[in-house]
């Protein structure tokens, strides 16, 4: 069962001070990002979608940051930095959080996987416990640190995480996070994944068309261009060779 009261959602939501912000900022540049004082979560599972360069995964990265999470990734706990890349949102960011303190949290990136995988590791040695997240694939190691980190009563951030994912594992995934969301846990998602849009009962914002705003599954682009291209594959293609 999904959590349905939203005061007991972990990130109940976002508060910008564009005061913060210096002018020349490009984060004013970015029509969806520029345009909000104001973000606000109702479902236990939220996913931001939208075209590249339309501010979600920035918009996320803030969050994370601003919740206390190493940029790169990781847990709380996490404090190595190999580039220092983030934006300045996260200090013009308030959050908005809600009665119960969660228990665990987790920011998960596709682009910085292999700087969080090798950190794993290091911790993992001073523990005793290592994962050999380097000794696998890609995505069995994505998929692998995912499991290992979503816990009940948990605070989880996603950059693509199917970026490293078969269709087959992302439907693992999805099971993942769907089970773990019964658990009291929060997720906040950025996907352009057809297959983890799909989990029933979760909110989706577009960063589309220059406003963060709300939108059905069929609606959003991943959707619609893949069931465009799998019912109308051969006519697509020859009108795209054509040209």
């Amino acid at each position: 069962m999904l959590i349905q009261d939203e005061k007991q959602l972990h990130i109940r939501g976002v508060r910008i001070d564009w005061d913060k912000i210096d002018g020349s900022s490009y984060l004013r540049r970015i029509p969806a990002v520029a345009g909000a004082n104001e973000l606000s979560f109702h479902k236990p599972i939220t996913f931001f979608v939208g075209e590249n360069g339309s501010g979600k995964s920035t918009m996320l990265e803030a969050i994370a940051v601003a919740y206390g999470f190493n940029p790169e990734g990781g847990t709380k706990n996490y404090s190595f930095s190999t580039y220092d890349s983030h934006s300045a949102l996260h200090e013009a960011i308030r959050l908005i959080k809600g009665r119960f303190k969660p228990g665990w949290g987790y920011f998960l990136r596709a682009e910085s996987f292999y700087n969080v995988a090798t950190a794993e590791e290091e911790y993992g040695k001073e523990i005793g416990r290592s994962l050999h997240f380097h000794e696998r694939s890609h995505g069995e190691s994505f998929l692998a640190m995912a499991q290992n980190n979503f816990k009940p009563n948990g605070v989880y951030l996603l950059d693509e995480p199917e970026a490293a994912l078969s269709p087959q594992r992302q439907l693992t995934l999805l099971l993942e996070i769907m089970e773990c969301a019964k658990q009291e846990s929060q997720f906040i998602i950025v996907t352009h994944s057809p297959i983890l849009l799909g989990i029933p009962g979760a909110e989706i914002l577009s960063f589309d068309d220059g406003k963060i705003h709300p939108c059905e599954y069929e609606e959003t682009d991943s959707y619609k261009v893949t069931e465009m291209f799998i019912n109308s594959r051969d006519l697509i293609l020859r009108r795209l060779l054509e040209e």
